[in-house]
C-alpha cells in the first residue's frame, strides 16, 4: 500500500486559506502569527475531517458499501461530517453515541439529524460499576456488542456497513493530513513566508499524526506541535508513535518515529470534555474579538489556549513564525450547555442599550 496509489473523492473544498492574523499578532507581540483554516472545508460546516473522510468515503464506495458507522460523543464533530459525506455521495449514516441521550437535542444533534442520520446511544452506566481495571474491556464489549446488533439489522435490509474508526483514526484517513502539509508548503512559498511551527489540536491524534509524518517526508523547515485535548499520559504519547510508524510502513514511507520524538503539551482541556468552562472561552473571545474567527468550546478553544500559551511563555521562541490549525467545530457553541455559559457572560441587562422613543 503505498502513498501514490490512494484515490480518493472530494468531499471538501482545498485549499483551505492560510492567512495572517495581523491583530493577534500585534496582541502577542511575540512573532507572526497565521491560521491554517480547515473550518472552511465546507461540507457539513466544515472541519478537518473533510480530509480523512476524502480517502475513506472512496475506499467504502470502491468496496460496495452503502452505510457510513462512526462513533463519538453526542456533539462528535466527526460523526456530523461523517453524515455529512454520506449524504453527498448517496450513503446511509449510523452515529454511535457513547452514554445516554441528552434531555434536549441542540448543535450537532440536531444537524445530525437533519443529514438523516441514525442516532444510537450506548448506554454506559453498567461500565461505570465495572472494577477501575476491567471498565476498558467492559467498555470494549459495549461498543462490539451495539455494532454487531446495529450492523445485523441494517445487513438484514440489505445493506453493507463500513465502520469508520472514532475521528476518521484509520491508516487511510491519515493520508489527508500528509497531503496537508504540501498544500501549506505550497501557501507559503506563494506569500513568501517561511513558518517555524504548526501547532494543532491533538484528540484522537490522526490530524496529528498525518501532519507529523508528512513534515518529516516532504522535509518541510517547520515542527509539528499537538495540544492534547483531553488528558494525556505516557501511554498515549507511546501510542501515537506506534501509530505513525504503523502508518509509515504500511504506505512504504520509510520514517520511524519514538515517543521522545512527538512534541505534545497538555493541561489545556478545562474541566473536561464538553463541560464549559470560562478559561476556554477567554481564548474563544480573545480570536473573535481580534480576527472575527470563531473558535468551538470543546475541541479548537482549547488547543487555540494552548498554541498561545507556549507562545507567550517562550516555549515557542519569540520572533518566530507560527501556524495555528484550525480545525472547524463551530456548531458546539450552539449547545444547550454553553451558550447558558455564554448568554450569563455575554447577555446581561449591563450590555445591552435601549432607546426609547421620545414624543415630540
Amino acid at each position: 500500500m503505498k502513498l501514490s496509489k490512494h484515490e480518493k473523492v472530494l468531499t471538501g473544498h482545498y485549499p483551505t486559506p492560510l492567512d495572517k492574523m495581523v491583530n493577534l499578532s500585534k496582541k502577542i507581540n511575540k512573532g507572526e502569527l497565521y491560521i491554517k483554516r480547515d473550518d472552511m472545508t465546507g461540507l457539513g460546516f466544515g472541519g478537518n475531517k473533510s480530509r480523512k473522510l476524502d480517502y475513506i468515503v472512496k475506499e467504502a464506495i470502491d468496496h460496495g458499501y452503502t452505510t457510513l458507522l462512526t462513533y463519538g460523543g453526542p456533539q462528535t464533530n466527526h460523526g456530523r461530517m461523517t453524515a455529512a459525506a454520506a449524504a453527498k455521495f448517496g450513503l446511509k449514516s449510523i452515529l454511535m453515541c457513547y452514554g445516554n441521550p441528552p434531555k434536549h437535542a441542540s448543535g450537532n444533534i440536531i444537524l445530525d439529524r437533519m443529514l438523516g442520520t441514525e442516532i444510537c446511544f450506548m448506554d454506559t452506566t453498567e461500565v461505570r460499576q465495572v472494577p477501575a481495571e476491567k471498565q476498558f474491556e467492559a467498555y470494549y464489549k459495549l461498543r462490539d456488542d451495539s455494532t454487531d446488533a446495529i450492523i445485523k439489522r441494517y445487513e438484514e435490509q440489505g445493506e453493507k456497513v463500513y465502520v469508520v474508526p472514532i475521528g476518521g483514526h484509520s491508516v487511510i484517513g491519515t493520508i489527508g493530513y500528509i497531503d496537508a502539509v504540501v498544500e501549506i508548503m505550497n501557501q507559503l512559498k506563494d506569500q513568501a513566508v517561511s513558518a517555524d511551527y504548526l501547532v494543532t489540536g491533538f484528540g484522537s491524534t490522526g490530524t496529528f499524526a498525518g501532519l507529523w509524518l508528512g513534515a518529516k517526508y516532504y522535509q518541510v523547515p517547520f515542527e509539528v506541535v499537538g495540544i492534547s485535548v483531553a488528558p494525556i499520559d505516557a501511554k498515549k504519547i507511546e501510542d501515537t508513535a506506534k501509530f505513525i510508524n504503523q502508518v509509515s510502513q504500511e504506505l512504504g514511507l520509510g520514517i520511524t518515529c519514538q515517543s521522545k520524538d512527538l512534541w505534545i503539551e497538555g493541561d489545556y482541556y478545562g474541566e473536561g470534555y464538553n463541560i464549559p468552562d470560562a478559561i476556554t472561552r477567554k481564548y474563544m473571545l480573545m480570536l473573535a474579538e481580534t480576527e472575527g474567527i470563531f473558535l468551538d468550546p470543546c475541541y479548537t478553544g482549547k488547543s487555540f489556549r494552548g498554541f498561545i500559551d507556549i507562545i507567550e511563555k517562550g516555549k515557542i521562541p519569540s520572533g518566530k513564525t507560527s501556524i495555528y490549525l484550525h480545525t472547524g467545530g463551530t456548531p458546539a457553541i450552539w449547545t444547550e450547555e454553553h451558550l447558558k455559559a455564554m448568554e450569563d457572560e455575554l447577555w446581561n441587562k449591563d450590555q445591552i442599550t435601549i432607546f426609547e422613543y421620545q414624543k415630540v
